[in-house]
């Protein structure tokens, strides 16, 4: 084989792995189960299409493939360790009749398989700091520093909590399966905190070169789909429309150079119409449950954005309605702060002051680089220079995304 043919494989192996690894790594999870097995034969799998797909080309579908590969690594795994272990003979015996029994992989359940995954890592059973960082690494991928980020905490505390979450998992025998109807209510709760907080890696991300992550925010909205599909409570189908409606605006959030583009400042031309529909539809469904909680209220109030042809035709007397109901059902410094955001925008920069002032002074937010952000804006708003400067200062000392560091900079090169 060429070298230009060799370097296309890789590529396409490269390619294959971005777009369907944890895929496959679920499926694996389900057909050997246990996680570690299941990590070794996912590489072990990959490594293989790198040595054969030169030679053999790639096949028609590479993800059945490679779950076929790593299945058998992990048998011949096994069937080497059975060698000195003879507890590990039977097991080897049965992965091996299981194997020939089904060489090809249903696509249908290879699509379940990440829910049925989240499901296990959000088990009870798990402490709940544990089930948010182990999902986030296992059925995402996201690494471990940047799950630390979200978390506040050292990489390394974090990486324990996740070893400790497995082996609880393995112990516990926690099964690999979707809960009963009768348990999904009281599992819900978690699973919708994950795939948000995936969401909004990928719609802002926290750290690196870009504004969004399409792969993590597109996975994310999947698997909201998925789980609409199973269970649709109105959260759930707030939830999908809150990501819809976010994510119909990523197109127009950044500049051709990569540089951030504020809601205000947004072409709206450019905002996906299909996801709008299908997001305000999913909203109204949700509202008219009358059982309405914080992912709901979230999706209306970005339905209202998403209604207003440009930043002067907002409804900000109906947005900061919504935030005052948000504030009742899930009370936090964040939400609040957005509700100052909007405050200023209905009774004017002074007003919505205020309102920032009075958090940061109780010592909430004081890391969060968004409230610093918030208040230099209204401070510049208002000629107050110096303070929006130094805010601006404070903000950008704490900001890790590069695009969001680039606008707080011009903001500061703007105050002179």
């Amino acid at each position: 084989m060429t070298e230009h043919t060799a370097e296309q494989v890789r590529e396409k192996v490269d390619a294959v792995y971005r777009s369907e690894s944890r895929r496959i790594f679920a499926t694996l999870i389900r057909l050997l189960g246990d996680f570690e097995l299941a990590e070794d034969a996912l590489h072990d799998a990959f490594i293989a299409a790198l040595e054969r797909w030169p030679e053999e080309g790639v096949p028609a579908n590479p993800r059945a493939w490679l779950i076929s590969a790593g299945r058998f690594k992990a048998i011949d795994a096994i069937r080497r360790r059975a060698r000195f272990d003879a507890s590990q003979a039977a097991i080897a015996e049965q992965f091996g009749a299981e194997a020939h029994d089904a060489t090809t992989v249903d696509d249908e359940s290879i699509e379940d398989d990440r829910l049925r995954l989240i499901f296990t890592c959000c088990h009870p059973a798990l402490a709940p700091e544990a089930r948010v960082a182990l999902t986030l690494r296992e059925v995402c991928g996201l690494k471990t520093e940047e799950i630390a980020r979200a978390f506040l905490t050292l990489p390394s505390a974090l990486a324990q909590r996740i070893v400790r979450a497995k082996a609880k998992i393995r112990d516990a025998g926690i099964p690999y399966q979707v809960p009963s109807a009768a348990e999904l209510p009281d599992r819900l709760s978690a699973v919708l905190q994950v795939i948000y907080l995936v969401f909004n890696e990928g719609y802002s991300a926290s750290s690196g070169e870009s504004v969004t992550r399409s792969d993590l925010s597109g996975e994310a909205i999947r698997l909201g789909r998925l789980l609409a599909e199973l269970l649709p409570e109105p959260e759930v189908l707030g939830l999908l429309a809150l990501m819809l409606l976010q994510e119909s605006r990523r197109v127009a959030r950044t500049s051709l150079t990569g540089d951030l583009i504020l809601l205000e400042d947004q072409d709206r031309t450019l905002w996906n119409r299909d996801q709008i529909a299908e997001g305000k539809g999913l909203v109204e469904r949700a509202l008219s449950s009358r059982r309405v909680g914080p992912y709901t209220l979230q999706a209306a109030i970005a339905s209202v954005h998403a209604e207003a042809t440009n930043a002067a035709a907002t409804d900000w007397v109906q947005i900061v309605a919504l935030y005052d109901a948000l504030l009742l059902v899930e009370p936090s410094p964040v939400v609040e702060l957005n509700r100052g955001v909007a405050v200023a925008m209905r009774d004017g920069p002074d007003e919505g002051l205020a309102v920032i002032d009075a958090i940061l002074a109780r010592g909430n937010l004081a890391d969060y680089h968004l409230a610093h952000a918030a208040r230099a804006d209204l401070c510049r708003r208002l000629g107050r220079t110096e303070e929006a400067r130094a805010s601006y200062q404070t903000a950008l000392t704490l900001a890790r995304q590069e695009p969001e560091r680039r606008f707080l900079d011009r903001r500061l090169a703007d105050l002179g």
